[in-house]
C-alpha cells in the first residue's frame, strides 16, 4: 500500500474527547491519503482505551508533549506531518491548503488561530495570535504545526522541553532559513483552558512566558508558572 501523503499526530493524555476529534478530522479528510496518530502520554493507555482500532494507530509514549509528538513522528508514514492537539479543530480544505503549501516550497508552518466561540474578547486575542506568528514566523502549537518530513528530521524533530517545545523548533526552522508558512484559514481551539483559568490571567501569562523565553530564560525555570498540561 502506498505510503500516506499526510500523518496527523495528536499527542494526549487523559482526553475524554478523543473520539470526537477523529470524527472531526474524518469529516473533512476527503480523498486524501491519511493516517492519524494517536499518542498517549499515560503508560497505561487511559485514552487509545476508548478508541476503536480501525480509527487510528495508537501507541504510548513517554509523558511531555515533545516525547510523545516524536514518538507519533517516528512511526508516521506520510510526507507531511501535522502535529493536532486533540482540543483543536482543522477547517474544511486544511490538506488541501496543505497540499498547495507544501507544492509552493513551505518546509514548515501552521494555521492561523482561532477559538471556538465568537466571543468579541477571545476573537480579539485570537487575531492578535495570529498577527503575532505572522510577524514572528513562529506559531504556537495549538495553530496546529506541519513541517514535511525532510525538514522535520533536518530539525532533529521537538527539543526535549517541558514548555515551549513549539516555539523552538520554528525559531530553529527559521534560524535554518527554512520557509515557514502561515495559511490563510484558522484552526479552531476549544477555550477550555481560558474558562479554567481565567481570560485575563491565561493570556498575560501566556504572552509573559512567551516574551521571557525569547529573552533567554530557560523553559525548565518558565514550566513552573504553567499548569500541567494535557498530551
Amino acid at each position: 500500500m502506498a505510503c500516506p501523503t499526510f500523518s496527523v499526530v495528536v499527542p494526549v493524555l487523559g482526553e475524554p474527547g478523543i473520539n470526537a476529534t477523529l470524527e472531526a478530522i474524518d469529516r473533512i479528510r476527503g480523498d486524501e491519503k491519511i493516517e492519524v496518530i494517536v499518542v498517549d502520554g499515560d503508560p497505561a493507555g487511559g485514552t487509545i482505551a476508548h478508541i476503536p482500532p480501525h480509527r487510528a494507530l495508537c501507541l504510548a509514549a513517554p509523558r511531555g508533549r515533545a516525547s510523545q509528538m516524536n514518538a507519533g513522528a517516528a512511526r508516521a508514514g506520510g510526507e507531511v506531518l501535522v502535529f493536532l492537539h486533540a482540543d483543536t479543530r482543522l477547517p474544511a480544505g486544511a490538506f488541501a491548503l496543505l497540499r498547495e503549501a507544501v507544492a509552493a516550497g513551505a518546509a514548515a508552518g501552521a494555521f492561523d488561530l482561532a477559538f471556538d466561540t465568537d466571543a468579541p474578547l477571545l476573537s480579539l486575542i485570537a487575531r492578535a495570535g495570529s498577527l503575532r506568528s505572522r510577524l514572528t514566523g513562529m506559531p504556537f502549537g495549538d495553530q496546529t504545526q506541519f513541517f514535511t518530513r525532510e525538514a522535520f528530521t533536518a530539525l532533529g524533530g521537538f527539543a526535549p522541553l517541558p514548555l515551549m517545545e513549539d516555539v523552538d523548533i520554528m525559531r530553529r526552522a527559521r534560524r535554518r532559513g527554512l520557509p515557514v508558512t502561515i495559511l490563510p484559514a484558522a484552526a479552531r481551539t476549544s477555550v477550555r483552558r481560558w474558562r479554567e483559568e481565567g481570560l485575563l490571567r491565561c493570556t498575560t501569562r501566556n504572552w509573559a512566558i512567551f516574551l521571557l523565553y525569547l529573552c533567554g530564560v530557560p523553559p525548565r525555570r518558565l514550566a513552573r508558572f504553567y499548569p500541567s498540561r494535557r498530551g
